[in-house]
């Protein structure tokens, strides 16, 4: 009896021993594990998030057609929605009326301005013409004028009608020199009304061609607004969402759709406080998805945080340093398209490699 009881003691202790041994092995294994991942690159866990874009509207319109169904395929440029547009496309019209009216009546203008310059610089011409003829008759009378006090001082000894003539001559040219300048302040006043004139057709010609810019304005606005009623693809992806059918009404400024890329996707993950430092844009990261197991993704750091996220309301002590945490955003190259949208996965920085 006191055999067997030994027996059973010592498969107990030996049990013990073996059961210690291995707690000590997994405790020693996962200290191990623990200052690896200290002092290996930062890392965390993130999930796959699709790069999308969600498209809206400009106007208030009804939907009348709805070419791709969610989930398929487009191409930049494909017809996402069409709106109903007979309020733009009039608005449109009317503006394009309203152009054509302008520019004829700018051209008109710009013919008046032309015309009303040339009368000016012809009156211009005239005072010049005018001038000359009363300078050239002012000279001619003075020469008759002194001529006439000539004949007048010979007395006798000129014949009377010399003398007659040469009074004559003298008034005659006189009378020309008053017609003469008569004749340059009328030029005048004629070139100075017709300058007047030529800048007041100028002025309205210019006004017309502002007129017509600002109803080419009004036209390229109008085009916006039919642009508006076709809704486009601003780039290549996957239609995810189709928030209105034919027939609804959407409002202006309203999400009607949403595009995704799944051929570029990211994950944001979190650096703690101590590792921050090693993290860098441009910096290479692997990733490793848990439902794609043995395939390793290739990455670069697009964003670090520059504000913590989790910070406790008083930072005092250590501990409350080592919560903080920076998020890290890695973007991924996905062209066979294997990383989902919602994808658990495991981001490792590699702190040596740099994009």
């Amino acid at each position: 009896m006191a055999i067997a009881v030994t027996c059973d003691m010592k498969r107990v202790v030996i049990v013990v021993i073996v059961v210690g041994a291995a707690l000590s092995a997994a405790i020693a294994w996962k200290i191990h594990a623990q200052r690896e991942a200290l002092e290996g690159p930062p890392q965390g866990s993130g999930v796959i998030e699709g790069d999308g874009v969600d498209l809206a509207a400009r106007i208030g319109a009804r939907v009348i057609a709805a070419p791709v169904e969610e989930g398929a395929r487009v191409e930049a440029g494909a017809v996402i929605l069409e709106l109903a547009c007979d309020e733009p496309e009039a608005r449109l019209a009317e503006a394009e009326a309203r152009l054509a009216a302008a520019g004829a009546q700018a051209t008109g203008a710009a013919a008046q301005a032309e015309a009303a310059r040339r009368q000016s610089q012809a009156a211009r011409a005239s005072i010049g013409a005018a001038s000359a003829q009363a300078s050239a008759l002012d000279a001619q009378a003075s020469v008759a004028s002194r001529e006439a006090e000539r004949v007048e001082s010979m007395g006798d000894h000129a014949a009377l009608s010399r003398r007659d003539q040469a009074r004559t001559a003298a008034t005659g040219l006189e009378a020309q020199v008053s017609a003469a300048r008569a004749q340059r302040t009328a030029a005048r006043r004629q070139a100075s009304a017709a300058t007047s004139q030529a800048e007041a057709a100028a002025a309205q010609a210019d006004a017309s061609a502002r007129g017509v810019a600002a109803i080419e304005a009004m036209v390229r606005a109008a085009r916006v607004a039919v642009d508006e009623c076709r809704i486009l693809a601003p780039r290549a992806g996957v239609l995810e969402r189709l928030y209105y059918e034919p027939g609804e009404l959407v409002m202006p400024g309203a999400t009607v759709a949403r595009l995704v890329d799944p051929a570029r996707v990211t994950v944001t993950f979190y650096v703690p406080n101590a590792d921050v430092e090693q993290a860098r844009v441009g910096m290479r990261a692997r990733v490793v998805a848990d439902a794609l197991e043995g395939r390793v993704f290739e990455g670069t750091v697009q964003r670090v945080a520059l504000e913590a996220e989790f910070t406790p309301r008083n930072i005092q002590t250590r501990s409350d340093r080592d919560r903080l945490v920076f998020p890290v955003e890695v973007e991924l190259a996905n062209e066979d398209e294997a990383l989902r949208a919602g994808m658990p996965v495991t981001v490792t920085l590699q702190t040596g490699q740099r994009e």
